[in-house]
C-alpha cells in the first residue's frame, strides 16, 4: 500500500555518494558501523553538540532562575512564635511566576531550536552517509549535509518546538488554575491532550526530518510521503524512537542517571540517536522505494562542469584497464576496436561476376578502412594508453637491464602502479 503512494519520491534522492552493498542484516551491518567508525562518531557529535550548545543554556539558566525565585520569594516563611505569614495571600503566586519564566525561556528556546537544527541537519545526513558507505565520513562532508538539508530540518525542528512550548504552557496554566481554586477538569484533560499531541507530532517531525535528509521533493510532498511511511510502519517506528532516546530516558532517571547521560551525549549521544534513526529509515525506504539509478546518474553528471567529466572519464578507463590487466595482454583490447556495422558487407552468392567481385573487395576495402580510421581516432584515449602502459612496464620489469645481471623483480607495486 505504502509502495504504491510513494512513487514520487523514486529518483530523488539526494545522494553525492556512491552506496554500497549490504554484507549483512542492516542491525548488524549498523553495529559493525558503529563499533568500526567510532571515532568518526565521536567527531560528528561533538560538532553537533557545538549547535545544541545555546539550546541547552537556555535550559540551564532556566533552571537557575526558577531555583533563584524559589529561594527569594516568601511562598511559605512565617513570622514570629504565633505564625503570622508574611504575605496574607500567596495562592498561586509560584505557578504565575513560573508560567513568566517559561513563556520568556522556552520562547527562547525556539529559536535555539532553528540552531540546533544545523547540527540536526549535518548528522543526520553524516549518520545516513556513514551507513550507507561503511564509513565515509568527512568534516567537509558534514557541512555539506548542512547546506543540502538545513531547511528540510528547520520547519519539523520549529513545528516540534512550538507545540512543546504550547505544552509547557497548558501545563503551567493547569497549575496556576489549581493554585487558586478553579476547577482542574478541563485544565488537566488540556494538558494530557497537549502531551499527546506533543508526543505525536515529535514522532512525525522525525519522519519529516527523515525524508526531508534523503529526498529532494516540496513541502507538500515531505509531509504527505512521512505520514505515509510513518502509518506503514507505525509499530516499528515507535520501537526504534524508543531504543534511539535510550539516552534521553537515562536523562529523565535519577541523579545517577543523569551524570552517565550526560557523558553519553558528550561523547557519542546525538550521533548514536541520528544512526540509529537513519539506518532504520534507510531500511522502510529500501522496502518501499526503489532507486532511479539512471536518473540519479544523469541528475549528478548535469552539475558537473566538462572538466570534471573529462577527469571522470579518465579514471573511469584507467580502472578498466587495471581490472583487465589481470587477464592478461589481448588485441582486443589493447587496440581500439569499433562497435558492429549493421551495414552488412557485400558477399559473393552461387553465381557472380567479375563486377560481384569487385563489389566485395569495396566493401571489405571500406570497412578496413572504417577499422583503421577508428582506431587511429581512438588510439590515444585514456583506456588503451594505459593498458598499453602497464603491459609495456610489465614487460620491461621482466627483461635483463644486462648491467646487473638479474631480472627486475616483479610486484603489484611496478604492475598497477
Amino acid at each position: 500500500m505504502a509502495e504504491s503512494r510513494v512513487k514520487s519520491l523514486e529518483g530523488n534522492e539526494i545522494i553525492d555518494y556512491a552506496r554500497t552493498i549490504l554484507p549483512e542484516g542492516r542491525w548488524g551491518d549498523t553495529w559493525n558501523v558503529f563499533k568500526s567508525n567510532f571515532g568518526k562518531i565521536i567527531i560528528n557529535n561533538l560538532f553537533t553538540l557545538l549547535f545544541f550548545i545555546p539550546l541547552i543554556a537556555i535550559v540551564y539558566i532556566r533552571e537557575l532562575y526558577v531555583n533563584s525565585i524559589s529561594n527569594a520569594y516568601p511562598f511559605s516563611a512565617n513570622i514570629g512564635p504565633v505564625g503570622l505569614p508574611a504575605n496574607p495571600n500567596v495562592s498561586g503566586l509560584a505557578e504565575s511566576l513560573y508560567m513568566s519564566a517559561d513563556m520568556m525561556f522556552y520562547s527562547l528556546a525556539i529559536v535555539a531550536g532553528l540552531i540546533a537544527a544545523v547540527g540536526v541537519a549535518g548528522a543526520c545526513y553524516s549518520m545516513k552517509k556513514l551507513v550507507n558507505t561503511h564509513g565515509d565520513f568527512t568534516i567537509k562532508g558534514y557541512f555539506r549535509g548542512v547546506k543540502k538539508c538545513y531547511l528540510n530540518v528547520a520547519f519539523p525542528v520549529a513545528l516540534f518546538m512550538i507545540v512543546f512550548f504550547c505544552t509547557v504552557m497548558v501545563s503551567d496554566w493547569k497549575d496556576l488554575t489549581i493554585a487558586t481554586g478553579g476547577s482542574s477538569a478541563w485544565p488537566v484533560a488540556a494538558t494530557v491532550l497537549m502531551i499527546i499531541l506533543c508526543v505525536l507530532v515529535g514522532i512525525i517531525c522525525m519522519w519529516f526530518i527523515a525524508v526531508g535528509v534523503s529526498y529532494r521533493v516540496g513541502p507538500w510532498q515531505t509531509i504527505k510521503n512521512s505520514f505515509i511511511l510513518l502509518i506503514g510502519s507505525v509499530i516499528q517506528t515507535i520501537f526504534i524512537l524508543g531504543l534511539a532516546f535510550i539516552p534521553v530516558w537515562f536523562l529523565l532517571m535519577g541523579s545517577f542517571m543523569q551524570v552517565i547521560a550526560l557523558i553519553i551525549f558528550i561523547v557519542f549521544g546525538f550521533s548514536y540517536i541520528f544512526l540509529v534513526w537513519m539506518s532504520f529509515t534507510q531500511w522502510v525506504f529500501d522496502m518501499y522505494i526503489t532507486p532511479n539509478l539512471e536518473a540519479q546518474k544523469a541528475a549528478e553528471r548535469a552539475k558537473k562542469t566538462e572538466k570534471e567529466l573529462a577527469e571522470e572519464k579518465a579514471e573511469e578507463e584507467r580502472r578498466i584497464a587495471r581490472e583487465i590487466l589481470a587477464a592478461g595482454k589481448s588485441e582486443l583490447v589493447g587496440r581500439p576496436i569499433p562497435p558492429i556495422d549493421p551495414a552488412p558487407v557485400p558477399s559473393l552468392k552461387k553465381s557472380f561476376s567479375r563486377a560481384d567481385i569487385a563489389d566485395v573487395a569495396a566493401g571489405r576495402k571500406a570497412l578496413e578502412d572504417s577499422i583503421a580510421a577508428y582506431e587511429d581516432e581512438h588510439k590515444n584515449d585514456e583506456r588503451y594508453v594505459e593498458y598499453n602502459k602497464l603491459f609495456a612496464e610489465r614487460e620491461k620489469a621482466l627483461q635483463d637491464d644486462g648491467k646487473k645481471k638479474k631480472k627486475k623483480k616483479i610486484s603489484a607495486d611496478n604492475l598497477l602502479r
